[in-house]
């Protein structure tokens, strides 16, 4: 199979398709972290070839609800990152997987087919992301518990308590290329489970 994986420059989601026996490619317009197929470019540009599938990681800088205070002043900049999903969304591929935060693809274009978290694939963290879905089942958690140990991703408002308790870390804090990073338990997951 043929995969597109849009928007990714660490390359986790890619290396796991390759894994799994298919030919991928990540495209991002950064230099890809881990050496492998790469393009440094539009994705718009690739859309158009061959592709069996795109899971496509689209910026969320403008889409995230924990930007939607600012909204009416980036209301420019968030139309034309809805214009860029709805792009990867009409991609002339029959399957496809788009992943965003909770936001404005949901309110603005349609719900979310499913919303994961990382620790339902392994990974000890609480970060809710949409999944909206062309040609491809829900993933299907691997754990349905969710264990006592998890911590939110990012930092963002998981500070000490105004009461004077104090919260658990988070894993990560304000680093965008950090905070973008694709698990490898939902990596491994999409690779496994979309990839047959």
């Amino acid at each position: 199979m043929r995969v597109l994986i849009a928007c990714e420059f660490s390359g986790i989601v890619r290396n796991e398709f390759i894994k799994a026996g298919h030919t991928a490619v990540s495209c991002d317009l950064l230099p890809t972290e881990i050496p492998g197929p790469h393009v440094q470019g539009d994705v718009l540009e690739l859309i158009d070839g061959e592709w069996d599938m795109m899971i496509a990681f689209p910026p969320c800088t403008y889409l995230t609800k924990s930007n939607a205070w600012r909204w009416s002043a980036i209301a420019t900049e968030r139309a034309e990152a809805l214009h860029f999903v709805m792009c990867l969304m009409e991609a002339p591929i029959p399957r496809i997987a788009i992943e965003n935060p909770v936001g404005a693809v949901g309110s603005n274009i349609r719900p979310a087919d499913q919303y994961v978290d990382p620790w339902q694939f392994g990974d000890p963290f609480q970060k809710r992301t949409g999944l909206w879905l062309k040609g491809l089942p829900a993933l299907i958690p691997v754990i349905t518990k969710r264990p006592g140990d998890v911590v939110p991703w990012c930092q963002a408002g998981y500070g000490p308590r105004r009461s004077g308790g104090t919260r658990k870390p988070g894993g990560v804090a304000r680093s965008v290329t950090d905070r973008n990073r694709t698990f490898p338990g939902i990596a491994h997951a999409m690779a496994q489970q979309w990839g047959v």
